[in-house]
């Protein structure tokens, strides 16, 4: 039985997906979470997440936004649940900058964030002279865990979250599955047994897990 370590805590149907396959699971949070007050001046005409954590710190919020530019399907599927209206989504952040240097070269934007966060967004806008104001609504923190155990593969869901990892073990013959291209830019640098997801879910994550695990046998 193949054992898969997931560095984020999964959901009861996103770990059956893996259980059902016949895989052992072994799941940590490599990283924390905290979010942080923050102040914006009410209402707000574009705002930009690029992930679902910016969105949990501003459910309770009582300003007003008006159109939301965001990355990844999960990170949409939130902003809709919480009654935003979503203008364009992206699959990662380069490709979000680049959608608003070509259509919205004369806006401003309010881009709410993490303070560990990718720095695409932010100096795309800078390079063309887009105003923004970044706004830090969260605070991610390294949450390290060594392992004993050997794995068949490590899921990897951020940079932040692969640092974390490998500042305590190392990946020896596992697989590193990815969740994205940024994320896996961080996992080359530890190792060259990197495997990309086919989009930016947990569950694609996962099903490249079972589908990798399945051809090594």
């Amino acid at each position: 039985m193949p054992v898969v370590l997931s560095t984020k805590k999964l959901n009861e149907s996103q770990k059956s997906l893996l259980l059902q396959a016949g895989a052992s699971l072994v799941e940590y949070n490599a990283i924390k979470i905290d979010f942080v007050p923050f102040e914006v001046s009410s209402p707000i005409v574009n705002a930009i997440f690029t992930s679902q954590n910016a969105i949990k710190s501003i459910q309770d919020s009582s300003f007003g936004i008006q159109d939301c530019y965001c990355v990844g399907e999960k990170t949409k599927l939130a902003l809709e649940a919480n009654g935003q209206k979503v203008i364009k989504m992206t699959e990662y952040a380069s490709e979000l900058a680049d959608y608003l240097v070509k259509n919205h070269k004369n806006d401003s934007f309010h881009f709410f964030c993490g303070n560990i966060r990718s720095d695409e967004i932010p100096s795309k806008l800078k390079e063309n002279n887009i105003p923004f104001e970044e706004i830090e609504v969260y605070k991610t923190t390294l949450n390290p865990k060594k392992f004993e155990i050997q794995f068949d593969a490590v899921l990897f869901f951020s940079p932040s979250g692969v640092k974390s990892f490998f500042s305590e073990n190392k990946l020896d013959a596992a697989k590193a599955i990815c969740i994205g291209t940024t994320t896996a830019s961080e996992v080359k640098k530890y190792t060259k047994n990197v495997v990309v997801s086919n989009t930016t879910t947990v569950e694609s994550v996962i099903a490249k897990a079972v589908n990798t695990l399945k051809n090594d046998d």
